[in-house]
Order: C-alpha cells, then structure tokens, then sequence
C-alpha cells in the first residue's frame, strides 16, 4: 500500500487522465464510467487531481526533511565532536526553539513573510532542527568515545572526515528510525499548512488543498475528500512503517 501512494505521488501526473485544473462535469458529480471517483465542486475530475496531487507533498515534505536533518545534523556533528564550550554554544539556543509547537512556528513564519512554499518549507526545517541536532548529538556523542574514532583523532584527521568515515556509518541505524517518525510529522504540518492556505494555493492539485476545497460537498461527494485524506494517511503512516522494517532488517544483520 505504502508503495502504490508513493508512486501515485511520484508518477501520477503521468497516469492521470484529465489535465488536473480541468473541468469536465458538473460539480460534485457522483462517480461514472471515465470518471471512477467522480468530480469536484468545480467539475474537476477527481481521480486526475488524485493523481497529481501528491507530487508537492511529497516534494515539500522531503525538501523540508533534508534541510533540517542537513542543518541540524551538522550542528548536532559538531556539537558531539567538539564537546565542552563548543556543544553548550551550538545547543543551549536550540533549546528555545524545540520548546515551541511546529505550527507556531509556521504562523509566525508565515505572518512575517505571506504564504508560499518556500515559508512552508523553512517553517516545517526550523521546527524539527533543534531536535534533529539533539539526537544526532546523542547519537553521534556515544561513538565518539569508541576506540576507532579516538585512534582517527590521534592521527590527526579532520573533524569533518572523522565524521564522515568513523561516525556517521555508525549512526544510520537510530537516525534511519528517527527519519521514519519525523517523517510523519513534517507530512502533517506540510499539509495541515496547505489546508489552511499557507502554501500552495488553488487551482494548484495538492491533497491537503483537496480536502479544504471539497469538505463544504462531503455528504454530497465524499470521495473527493475521502480519497486524498487516506492516500495522506497512508503515506505518513506508510513511511513510518517502513523505517521501522528497514531498521529491524538492519539490525538483524548487524
């Protein structure tokens, strides 16, 4: 299931059989032959904006997800590795911002700045850098005093190479889990930021803007809210999931 929602947001644009800002009935028309899910409140074939909706998820969820595991993970790097002064000075602010809810984050982000995808983005990083940083800080401070990385310290490697070759490869495994769980969360506040109307904007198919266009017809039309909240679910939960498995898997042959 996991596999077919992301193929569906990755190559659905190339399945879908109407242009996904289309219309081709009446509104909220119930399902028919050629149109399988029916239609929108504006006539637009349901299945076709389905199909190519989940792409911006997908996209703004992974770009929001590597930026933060790109900044934080560095910071958390450098913290486990430089200890002393160096860890309080990197860490101790980053404490201010975990303490805040994600989608405060977001407003606020969103009030200084407008909408858009890019404040979507920046606002869905900044709020899981600070965590990010402490459990690769965790993560990364545990192997740090394991006899192979002390031995690459004596010879006089670079910080940056040491963790690269002798900390890195040890830590994938927890933040691989780490990844899965986080994952989850960025999907939530990626859409619950298009719901509102804080990133994408209509006649643009996205899922979450699917179910905020469509919910007024919800007793009339269901599917057109129903579908694109489950296949959201799905890859959430789906990608969870599937970390975990990775994980057990790696574990297993460790």
């Amino acid at each position: 299931m996991t596999c077919t929602v992301l193929g569906v947001a990755a190559l659905g644009p190339l399945l879908a059989p109407y242009g996904g800002t289309e219309p081709v009935g009446g509104a909220f028309a119930a399902p028919q032959a050629g149109m399988w899910l029916g239609t929108d409140h504006l006539g637009r074939d349901v299945l076709s904006r389905v199909l190519t909706g989940g792409t911006s998820m997908l996209l703004l969820s992974a770009a929001a997800l590597s930026l933060a595991y790109l900044i934080g993970g560095g910071l958390g790097l450098i913290a486990a590795l430089g200890r002393g002064l160096l860890d309080a000075v990197l860490i101790r602010p980053l404490d201010v911002l975990i303490a805040l809810p994600p989608f405060l984050v977001l407003a606020v982000l969103a009030t200084g700045t407008g909408r858009g995808t890019l404040v979507v983005i920046v606002a869905a990083a900044v709020a899981n850098i600070p965590s990010v940083a402490r459990v690769v800080r965790a993560a990364a401070w545990e192997v740090s005093v394991r006899g192979w990385v002390e031995a690459a310290v004596a010879r006089g490697e670079r910080r940056v190479t040491i963790a690269r070759r002798e900390v890195l490869p040890h830590i994938a495994t927890p933040l691989l889990a780490d990844i899965g769980v986080r994952a989850t969360a960025v999907i939530g506040l990626v859409g619950t930021a298009n719901f509102l109307g804080l990133g994408l904007q209509p006649p643009l198919a996205d899922w979450a803007l699917m179910i905020a266009e469509n919910r007024s017809g919800l007793m009339l039309q269901p599917w057109a809210v129903l579908v694109p909240a489950g296949c959201i679910a799905v890859l959430a939960i789906g990608i969870n999931v599937t970390a975990d498995a990775v994980v057990h898997a790696r574990s297993r042959h460790a």
